[in-house]
């Protein structure tokens, strides 16, 4: 049988398969029939009575809306509602929830990240959605059925499904470093490291000093990993957890693989190849190395990639090139790329009163209906943006009211262009298109993505940082590479051996 994360992997692809074969920049939404149209949110004429709902979302930098948004005003005046949103830090989010549930004081919707999710999704404090679900036509459609399926049990869908796009992330290359160097495009991960240590050695942006890293990662404190993950897949080892004979299986016991990789990277430490502040590198130090001209690879968005970063990379050397590196191909022809799954929710209290119940459905159906989403994308025409001819051209109101932001930190259709914007111009958009087709041959998933176990919740970032300083140690050559063996063995002591069969039994209960 073939796994709910396969298939929403199908289904990203699948509605990027659409947009890209059937709709231009300026309309990158699928169009929906007439008859589609005639869900509750869509209808002609707003609800009489108005209802106030309160929703609540993680917000990141600069926050999120004043109540009188533009956006929200759509909303009110298209769902006859007067709508409140809570938009609470990140780093704050996780104990917000938890002060509400102490409290039983819980919004109206909310977002909720997986671990919050199991804990209390037995407990009666979601609506399950199922039941009526075939009113509203565009949530069907455009969130999908094994999105809703995601980490609930048969038969129930507690919540709508967030969605982010899987295989996002290109890695990029310095094409000008390669011709300089007279070398070709790596295929083989043995490629890859020539290329790496001649951009570590070779003085390749010809300033005389030996300033430039190869391979640039991040060792966290938590024991993972980041922009080695095109390594660690073509080596065979898992996304955080692969599935084995049907069972889950974690990367740290994965002895041969892991011996594999960590002989590759502490020869790379050895012979200069490697960055060596990996220990300190923050998450995105790569990529501003990338932007500084202090290495050649990374990991990149690629939406701000286009959009902010070459005119970074630019400015310290105009005559850069940058291109998509694909995977590697490791020892026996896997490859790996940066790969996330869509595992968060939006929730329904199920205690407030039916009506409002309806009502938050209606909305969330209209804003992921044709006219919903253009609004939630591109915002309030004549506000936001405006339409010249067949052209459309970005205000400067779209980068103050940022009216995105209900759609990237709530709720957005299961695309993989829910970035692109009706004034994106067509190359923009292909070069979007071409990164995800690539990315897509070498999709490094996990398919035990979301699910808690409750000593990984007690344990796991103790022995997790516990087995990353050892695999720092032997990268830095301070110990063996056999030394992963008695790693492993302490690692599952520990409490993995726990973590395994209580994921496993997570696992069994989702098939």
């Amino acid at each position: 049988m073939m796994s709910q994360k396969k298939t929403i992997s199908m289904l990203a692809l699948t509605a990027a398969m659409l947009v890209f074969s059937g709709c231009t920049a300026k309309e990158a939404a699928p169009s929906v029939s007439p008859s589609e149209k005639s869900s509750p949110s869509e209808a002609s004429t707003a609800p009489k009575e108005k209802l106030k709902l309160d929703l609540m979302t993680i917000s990141w930098a600069g926050g999120g809306w004043p109540d009188d948004h533009a956006v929200i005003q759509k909303l009110n005046e298209k769902l006859n509602i007067d709508l409140k949103i809570q938009w609470v830090p990140n780093d704050n989010y996780k104990e917000k929830l938890n002060v509400m549930a102490a409290s039983n004081s819980f919004p109206d919707a909310y977002f909720i990240n997986p671990p919050e999710f199991q804990k209390w999704r037995d407990a009666g404090i979601f609506m399950d959605v199922k039941p009526e679900l075939s009113k509203y036509s565009n949530l069907t459609k455009y969130l999908g059925e094994d999105g809703f399926n995601i980490l609930n049990p048969k038969g129930k869908a507690y919540g709508l499904p967030y969605y982010s796009v899987e295989a996002r992330d290109p890695m990029m290359i310095r094409k000008d470093w390669l011709d300089k160097l007279g070398l070709k495009m790596p295929t083989t991960v043995d490629e890859y490291y020539e290329v790496a240590k001649a951009f570590a050695t070779k003085d390749p942006d010809g300033n005389g000093q030996n300033d430039t890293v190869g391979i640039s990662f991040v060792m966290q404190t938590d024991g993972s990993i980041l922009n080695l993950e095109h390594l660690m897949g073509a080596f065979g080892l898992a996304n955080n957890w692969k599935e084995i004979d049907g069972k889950l299986v974690p990367y740290q016991v994965q002895g041969k693989e892991l011996k594999d990789f960590l002989t590759f990277l502490q020869k790379a430490y050895s012979e200069g190849v490697l960055d060596k502040d990996f220990m300190t590198n923050k998450a995105r130090d790569p990529w501003s190395k990338l932007e500084a001209g202090k290495t050649g690879i990374s990991w990149v968005n690629p939406f701000e990639f286009y959009t902010t970063s070459m005119d970074t990379i630019k400015k310290v050397d105009p005559k850069a090139e940058l291109v998509q590196l694909p995977a590697p191909k490791g020892p026996t022809g896997l490859q790996g790329t940066k790969t996330s799954s869509s595992v968060d929710k939006i929730v329904i209290n199920s205690k407030i009163d039916k009506k409002k119940q309806e009502r938050l459905l209606a909305l969330f159906d209209y804003m992921m209906s044709d006219e919903g989403t253009d609004l939630i994308k591109n915002g309030v025409e004549g506000v936001h943006y405006k339409k010249n001819g067949d052209k459309y051209e970005k205000l400067d109101a779209f980068d103050k009211d940022r009216p995105q932001l209900i759609s990237t930190w709530l709720l957005r259709r299961y695309d993989p262009m829910i970035q692109i914007r009706k004034w994106d111009d067509a190359a923009y958009v292909d070069k979007i298109n071409t990164i995800f087709k690539e990315n897509e041959k070498a999709k490094w998933t996990n398919p035990a993505s979301g699910l808690i176990s409750d000593t990984q919740v007690k344990v796991g970032n103790t022995i997790n940082s516990k087995f990353g300083e050892e695999m720092a140690k032997i990268i830095m050559g301070k110990s063996p590479v056999s030394a992963i063996d008695k790693a492993i063995e302490a690692w599952k002591a520990g409490g993995g051996d726990a973590i395994i069969k209580e994921m496993n039994e997570q696992y069994a209960k989702l098939k």
